[in-house]
């Protein structure tokens, strides 16, 4: 039996007469790493601020350790660790005195304070950048320093908001490290990503969020069951061949199958009843298209994804384009 930390019942944000965020309603687990997967414009950010205090919800309730917050957010900060998608770190400030003077506002001890980001900077990698100022750091060391302030309290729950948006990929793999080790120490994290590839490598929990709904929400095995229903074999043929040539024949012969063009020699076939491969080769075989290569695909959470909401890959990657600049 899961414990619920975290619960958001009906919870709504308008801006004038645009809903950002459509009575909602979800709950985490203690010692769980809870993704909120989207694209930009989604409602991510804004649940995330409501969450936090940042934002005041325009309706619905949030439960925090099974106490409601709804209207005194601020008394959560104790058991809350915010890390926005921006810094809010001092640039001129080196990276201890960050941590420390984070430490100072919720009223850690000097000596306790100093202590806590000594073991931060050592843990993060972060040691000989700790004298320098924080303005000098890249972007990958400043996300970490940022995750770093936001733990500095040790909080139950720690929100994350788009951790490894704008790092390199060497910076974003340690990152995910990080947020892993920090789980597995037994802090339960929420994070909101547009990366479907991490969500699926770090989440026990995703719940889709697209124009301010929820469209769903699973463990990664539950929604990789659900996907797997369907069968899907992919064909690689010799040369280029036009769908129209055959498509009208293989549906009739293959009724109840979708038949899609990957590339101009390379085909999907998705069914939810099984597939003779036999008779496809043959299929083909018989109308002159020689299959250089078939095999079965596994369906990825990117696709169980996009056959959810409905928002392609291209889509996706246009926002994470669009986050880098």
């Amino acid at each position: 039996m899961h414990e619920t930390i975290l619960e958001a019942q009906n919870l709504s944000k308008k801006f004038d007469d645009f809903i950002a965020v459509d009575q909602i309603n979800f709950s985490v687990n203690k010692n769980e790493i809870f993704g909120f997967l989207g694209p930009n414009g989604a409602g991510k950010t804004t649940t995330i601020n409501m969450l936090t205090g940042l934002a005041r919800p325009t309706s619905g309730s949030i439960f925090i350790d099974g106490k409601d917050y709804t209207e005194h957010i601020k008394k959560a900060q104790e058991i809350i660790g915010i890390v926005p998608d921006e810094s809010n770190l001092y640039e001129e400030m080196d990276g201890f005195d960050n941590l420390c003077f984070c430490a100072s506002l919720y009223g850690i001890k000097k000596a306790d304070r100093e202590q806590r980001a000594k073991s931060l900077l050592q843990q993060f990698n972060l040691v000989d950048a700790g004298k320098k100022p924080y303005k000098s750091y890249s972007k990958g060391m400043k996300r970490k320093l940022t995750i770093a302030a936001g733990i500095i309290h040790k909080p139950t729950i720690l929100f994350l908001d788009e951790p490894t948006t704008g790092i390199d990929v060497a910076s974003a793999r340690q990152i995910r490290a990080l947020i892993k080790s920090l789980n597995e120490a037994g802090t339960t994290i929420f994070m909101t990503t547009h990366y479907i590839e991490e969500a699926e490598r770090l989440c026990h929990r995703i719940a889709f969020i697209v124009k301010g709904n929820i469209i769903k929400i699973g463990d990664i095995n539950e929604l990789m069951e659900d996907a797997q229903k369907e069968k899907i074999i992919q064909f690689s043929f010799h040369g280029k061949v036009q769908l129209y040539q055959f498509q009208q024949d293989f549906c009739r012969q293959f009724n109840p199958c979708e038949l899609s063009q990957i590339q101009d020699s390379v085909f999907q076939i998705h069914s939810i009843t099984p597939l003779d491969l036999m008779s496809l080769m043959s299929f083909f075989d018989s109308r002159g298209i020689k299959v250089m290569e078939a095999k079965i695909i596994k369906p990825s959470l990117e696709e169980v994804f996009v056959k959810i909401t409905g928002i392609e890959r291209d889509a996706m990657k246009k926002e994470k384009e669009g986050k880098k600049k």
